[in-house]
């Protein structure tokens, strides 16, 4: 009776780990700008779509995102949750760059653009966690939510 006791904690223990263990790392955000002219608000939410967002979804540690877009400023600001800083900054810069140049890939055709053409004005894109921690203690400030799916 002990051992089946005691196989049936250990199954226990490992199914559910400890809410201590899982609330060691403190979850992070990832902020991103970049520049979205209005002419290309939908074509920026589509090429997120198919792009980012799958790739998002397989990684480890993806918790969601949300994506803004400020009319005034011609910008879309994306905050993207991770479960933790380790998690987020794990994945390779290569992986990162494949999925850019897909999503670049997708808008050029979309825009009837050449790779080369757009090489010069690739978005860029701006990380920050500390802007990231403003942006969420007042997101009310930011307009018209969309979230990704």
């Amino acid at each position: 009776m002990r051992r089946i006791t005691a196989l049936v904690l250990a199954m226990l223990v490992t199914l559910f780990p400890s809410p201590a263990a899982a609330m060691t790392a403190d979850p992070a955000v990832e902020l991103l700008r970049l520049a979205v002219p209005a002419t290309q608000r939908q074509l920026w939410l589509e090429a997120e779509a198919r792009t980012w967002q799958p790739w998002l979804e397989q990684q480890t540690g993806f918790l969601g995102r949300d994506l803004y877009w400020d009319p005034v400023a011609e910008q879309g600001v994306l905050l993207i949750r991770w479960g933790s800083r380790e998690q987020w900054k794990a994945i390779s810069a290569e992986s990162v760059e494949r999925v850019q140049a897909d999503f670049e890939a997708f808008t050029n055709a979309a825009l009837g653009r050449s790779a080369a053409a757009t090489a010069a004005v690739r978005i860029r894109r701006k990380c920050s966690v500390k802007a990231a921690a403003a942006v969420i203690a007042n997101s009310s400030g930011l307009p018209a939510r969309r979230s990704a799916r």
